[in-house]
């Protein structure tokens, strides 16, 4: 599959599973597909709560996914939102991310089709980092 074919596969993923949200306080439903370097494809959605800080992200929740799978190394990530405008990851996703290399692809399109992308490298450019990770993350 072509660059642009499977960029649209994985948006398709990221629309779908973003009509699954669960986002009754702030009504802002949120789509993750996560494509491992293998081809697996793994999706998340938000999942708000009354207590806001347990809520999840999208992206944290395919990534759960992911590893959960046996998944470590990724190529691209696709975002699809409600917002006027494509939406990054959060500090928090974006963090959680880096654990698994810094030159991700992240496609993000608004509720109009308008897509914009960065590496995730661009969007957390001084991320934290142990010294020792024992083989874990991307090289594990």
């Amino acid at each position: 599959m072509s660059g642009a074919a499977a960029e649209g596969g994985l948006l398709d993923a990221a629309r779908a599973v973003k009509e699954r949200a669960y986002a009754p306080y702030s009504e802002f439903r949120v789509g993750a597909a996560l494509q491992s370097t293998d081809g697996r494809i793994f999706t998340g959605c938000n999942v708000e709560n009354a207590s806001y800080p347990v809520g999840l992200c999208a992206e944290r929740a395919a990534l759960g996914t992911a590893v959960a799978s046996g998944a470590r190394r990724f190529g691209l990530l696709a975002v699809a939102s409600d917002a006027a405008t494509p939406t990054p990851p959060c500090g928090m996703c974006r963090q959680a991310l880096s654990e698994f290399g810094m030159e991700l692809k992240i496609v993000s399109t608004s509720r109009d089709g308008v897509c914009v992308s960065w590496r995730l490298g661009d969007l957390l450019p001084a991320h934290f980092e142990l010294q020792d990770r024992s083989g874990e993350g991307a090289d594990g």
